[in-house]
């Protein structure tokens, strides 16, 4: 560890720290003004945004980055304007902070309410994504939490000019620039001094990436963390499926966006409508350019199947490749998922409302689905404005991580002179 890069990483602990304590008490006017405000700089230097991000796409390209992580590394008009958007969703929700929960008088006159406050100081490791800068900074400053982020090395110069966007907004607003900080060395001592040695400075860590990351924050973090492992989402044919609902489903949640964590890795097709419904999903797929991965029903329907292996059914492959097996009936999917699944993302598509129900109840994922993509495991499209990502915990936080989800809680009470016996 060098004690140059510890330094740093101190005055941002501790800078963050001092802002927390400001942010907590900002009023809802001056949160929303300063995501006002840096949504219009997005808007305002886009231009300059996307210059940046062609250096990084340039780099990358020349390291060797695969499909995956530049389509998320890509950024153009449309994604600019997409954050800008999302920021001023932040905006428009309702303030988490001082909401009360629960609020109830014991029979000696105590009045006891739960109330939602910011968690602190939340560090964010995350790779490829310049968003996430946006999306992470944004919702953090909505939720009343200081917030230090550490992007990836390859997205290094666009997450620069994206974060000073987000800082022109708090300065519009008069709250400190550290508020919102971006680490500054792509040294990756710098990741694991967050993790070890911040523990009087950062109260959680979300990480967003690969699973090589999320297995190194979760080994080494002396924080709390709120993560997900991989995005193995399965999609189920039901043979109460309707045909064309199927094939568009299917299409949709494979190859819309083949690099995000909702896209769909695995088909499974019930066999009790495997003479209609397989081959022209499977067909779709490889005529599409998605190359098809599949156990021997599957490769009996067209010569370009390739034999799946049992990796396959465990792979996030976050490309034009997908997993497809012919399984007997909703129990079947469902134990399939329960062997094989992340506990991400799963959807069943079925005309059946019984079935659906089954499926729905059973199935032990962050997500389920009826008669829907998987690519809505997003939480823009779930109402929340933004997510810093899916988490597949079981505990504080699950699904879309949102502004709710970076909020505790603590218990006012109010009395009028009552002690113990």
């Amino acid at each position: 560890m060098s004690a140059v890069v510890a330094e740093v990483m101190n005055s941002i602990g501790r800078a963050a720290v001092e802002a927390a304590a400001v942010l907590a008490l900002a009023d809802t006017d001056r949160k929303n003004a300063a995501l006002a405000s840096a949504a219009a700089s997005l808007r305002a230097r886009v231009g300059e945004i996307i210059c940046a991000n062609a250096r990084d796409v340039d780099a990358a390209e020349a390291a060797g980055l695969g499909g995956a992580m530049l389509d998320r590394l890509r950024l153009d008009a449309a994604r600019v304007e997409a954050m800008a958007v999302g920021v001023e969703q932040i905006a428009a929700l309702a303030d988490p902070i001082g909401t009360v929960a629960a609020d109830w008088v014991r029979p000696n006159g105590l009045r006891i309410q739960r109330v939602r406050v910011p968690l602190g100081v939340i560090g964010i490791i995350y790779e490829s994504r310049p968003n996430v800068t946006c999306d992470a900074g944004a919702l953090c400053l909505k939720s009343g939490n200081a917030a230090i982020l550490r992007g990836g090395s390859e997205s290094q110069q666009s997450s620069a000019v994206i974060h000073s966007c987000l800082v022109e907004g708090l300065r519009a607003a008069g709250l400190p620039d550290e508020c919102i900080q971006l680490v500054p060395t792509t040294d990756r001592a710098a990741v694991g001094h967050m993790l070890g040695s911040m523990t009087d400075c950062i109260d959680v860590i979300v990480p967003r990436g690969g699973k090589s990351l999320i297995a190194r924050v979760q080994q080494e973090a002396r924080v709390p963390v709120i993560g997900h492992l991989e995005g193995n989402c399965h999609v189920y044919v039901d043979r109460a499926a309707d045909l064309g609902m199927a094939r568009a489903i299917v299409m949709n949640s494979k190859l819309r966006r083949t690099g995000i964590c909702g896209a769909a890795e695995t088909l499974l097709v019930d066999e009790a409508c495997a003479a209609t419904h397989l081959a022209p999903i499977v067909r779709d797929l490889l005529d599409a350019g998605c190359e098809v991965r599949g156990d021997a029903a599957v490769q009996a329907v067209d010569p370009r199947v390739r034999p799946a292996t049992e990796d396959d059914w465990y792979t996030e492959y976050l490309d034009a490749v997908i997993a497809a097996r012919v399984v007997r009936g909703v129990d079947a999917a469902i134990a399939h998922i329960a062997r094989y699944g992340s506990a991400h993302t799963e959807s069943i598509v079925t005309d059946d409302a019984a079935t659906a129900r089954r499926f729905l109840a059973r199935v032990d994922s962050a997500i389920v689905l009826h008669n829907a993509s998987t690519q809505f495991a997003d939480g823009g499209e779930f109402g929340m404005g933004a997510e810093i990502g899916i988490s597949t915990d079981r505990f504080h936080a699950r699904g879309p991580v949102g502004v709710e989800q970076l909020t505790s809680y603590k218990y006012v009470v109010r009395g009028s002179g009552q002690v113990r016996p």
